[in-house]
């Protein structure tokens, strides 16, 4: 085969896997094999060190007339670098073999490399065909790096690479003349030798080295399974099941079908069978962990002095932004403006009913709920490791532990993180089989970027709506929610002034709701004292007390509406007492 490599009908296609991963190998050649056009002759090459005579055997059966498939044994390039190449969770020291393509195959000028976990569904020998010219990779960007906040900041402030011209490395068409001519594989061992990637590990030496070398290919030839698909379902030509999550673990994984079409045509089928019907909770709480770790070593990163590529951000300027909006909160407040948010919103798309499931009813929704709930306990922990974020004490939790029906939690509005905090006092009450849900805007849910918009759209939240029939859905869940014996987080206030201590005038929903479905109103007030850490515009991380109120309940004999203005004004009462006892100030506010 490598004496007639120059024929342009050969396609070269490598995988890298262990005898672990062998079975999952079987089905992404099979898909490959079954949709691979008749008109090429196709050479598999299987990178490996240990793969089995007896697993050999079941991938050689998938070989055809159009088909060859040969494994090649990568110990000698191994030796000396297998000490410094760092793997974690699920990675195995497989995912660095790839590249030593280029070097161990000199015969080819061009080759593509497929992970293991991917479904072809299109005919391969179209991507390949795509010309590459003085490209290093051809390549589809990443998903989880574009879609997320803190994985993009990675990519930016510890690589020195725009989250959008980041690459995944499962699908790669590599120019193999450009790797031998720029001697990537000695700049790869040098950068080995002086850095450490723990979070993507080779992929990021990858992004690092082919860095505006690159020919950005169709999305659908690398679809990761995350977040916002990149085409529609009928347009997808490669499914690529990334991170943790996989179907022959999960029964309802997204687009879990595909791969068990194929499965179903190889000799392990009824092993992958027994593999999903029998993967246990510890499992699947192994599999949450994972992701957290993701979170855990992107911020870890960020924040390591010593990283890669730090970009210091600007504390001058993001001081002087800072300064805008205290100046504008003390505008608003003379204006008597308290329901507007003095920073800008992101756009608001309107939010249409089909668009949201309240309930997280589906198998999906439950199953982004609980990552991202994961993600957003290990963020709090990593602020409250950093100090920037400081809760001293919670005075009254025994006010939420008393409730033996659903309430309307309500909180003044400072900063994105309090809801966090509101959320860590509502897990300490230790409440049994009830959940906190949050209401927040339409525009927070339907366009709020990154990490902060991911949860969000994941976090139990309730939206509200500009159309009016997802408001009416929004308000028959909140009801069902609240008769179910849950918790609902409302911002009375309405709007959000970032570090503003007064408690400002309250508008009138929340206390309808709690009226209407005769619940009590919980009323949370935060209090908060400057401390010696600066936060990242400069100005003093805040130091926090939470107080919890003992519950407004409505009155027999009164109506909804006066049951709704009776729990306000008492919440209000409450709210302006602690802000008073707290400061030592009356309650004033400056107006013109």
């Amino acid at each position: 085969m490598r004496e007639i490599a120059e024929n342009h009908d050969i396609i070269p296609i490598f995988f890298a896997c262990d005898e672990g991963f062998i079975k999952y190998t079987c089905v992404a050649l099979r898909s490959l094999i079954v949709n691979a056009s008749q008109d090429h002759q196709y050479h598999v090459h299987i990178l490996c060190t240990d793969i089995s005579e007896k697993s050999r055997q079941k991938v050689y059966a998938l070989a055809t007339e159009q088909f060859t498939i040969t494994f090649e044994d990568v110990r000698m390039e191994l030796a000396g670098l297998q000490s410094r190449l760092h793997i974690r969770d699920y990675y195995s020291i497989t995912t660095y073999f790839r590249v030593f393509i280029p070097n161990k195959f000199p015969e080819y000028h061009k080759v593509l490399y497929l992970d293991s976990d991917m479904i072809i569904l299109k005919d391969i020998a179209e991507l390949y065909d795509t010309k590459l010219e003085r490209a290093c990779l051809g390549v589809v960007r990443d998903q989880v790096i574009g879609q997320t906040e803190i994985f993009g900041r990675y990519a930016e402030e510890v690589l020195g690479i725009d989250r959008n011209s980041y690459f995944n490395a499962g699908m790669m068409l590599i120019n193999c003349d450009y790797f031998r001519q720029n001697k990537l594989l000695d700049q790869f061992e040098e950068l080995i030798n002086t850095y450490t990637f723990v979070f993507a590990q080779d992929q990021d030496y990858l992004n690092v080295l082919c860095k505006d070398q690159l020919r950005w290919l169709e999305p659908r030839w690398n679809v990761q399974v995350y977040g916002k698909m990149p085409c529609e379902e009928k347009d997808i030509a490669v499914i690529h099941y990334n991170l943790a999550y996989k179907p022959w673990h999960y029964k309802e994984h997204p687009l879990a079908e595909y791969f068990w079409q194929y499965a179903g045509e190889t000799a392990d089928y009824e092993l992958l069978l027994y593999e999903l019907q029998n993967y246990t909770e510890e499992n699947r709480q192994r599999d949450t962990l994972a992701e957290e770790n993701l979170f855990r070593l992107a911020m870890s990163e960020i924040d390591n002095e010593n990283n890669y590529r730090r970009l210091m951000k600007k504390k001058s300027s993001l001081s002087g932004e800072r300064q805008i909006i205290l100046e504008r909160i003390a505008q608003y407040e003379r204006e008597g403006r308290f329901d507007e948010d003095v920073e800008e919103d992101p756009p608001t798309i309107p939010l249409l009913p089909e668009n949201i499931d309240y309930l997280n009813k589906t198998w999906r929704e439950q199953m982004r709920t609980r990552g991202a709930f994961g993600m957003a306990r290990w963020f709090m922990r990593w602020l409250i490791y950093k100090k920037q974020l400081v809760v001293k004490e919670i005075r009254g939790i025994e006010n939420l532990k008393g409730i033996k029906s659903g309430a309307v939690i309500t909180c003044n509005h400072f900063s994105a993180l309090d809801s966090f905090i509101i959320h860590m006092v509502y897990e300490q009450s230790k409440q049994k089989k009830r959940k906190l849900y949050r209401v927040i805007r339409e525009g927070n849910y339907t366009n709020f970027p990154g990490f902060y918009g991911y949860l969000m759209r994941n976090c139990n939240t309730l939206p509200l709506s500009s159309n009016y029939k997802t408001m009416k859905k929004f308000m028959e869940a909140v009801n069902t929610l609240l008769q179910e014996g849950h918790f609902v987080l409302i911002y009375p206030e309405q709007s959000m002034w970032w570090n503003y201590r007064k408690p400002k005038p309250l508008k009138s929903g929340a206390y309808k709701l709690a009226a209407g479905n005769n619940v009590p109103v919980i009323p949370c007030f935060i209090t908060m004292k400057d401390t010696e850490v600066p936060d990242d515009y400069g100005f003093p991380v805040q130091e926090y007390t939470v107080h919890v109120g003992a519950p407004i309940w409505p009155e027999d004999g009164r109506s909804k509406a006066e049951n709704a203005m009776k729990m306000q004004t008492e919440n209000y009462a409450l709210w302006k007492r602690i802000y008073e006892e707290t400061y030592q100030i009356p309650l004033e506010y400056s107006r013109e």
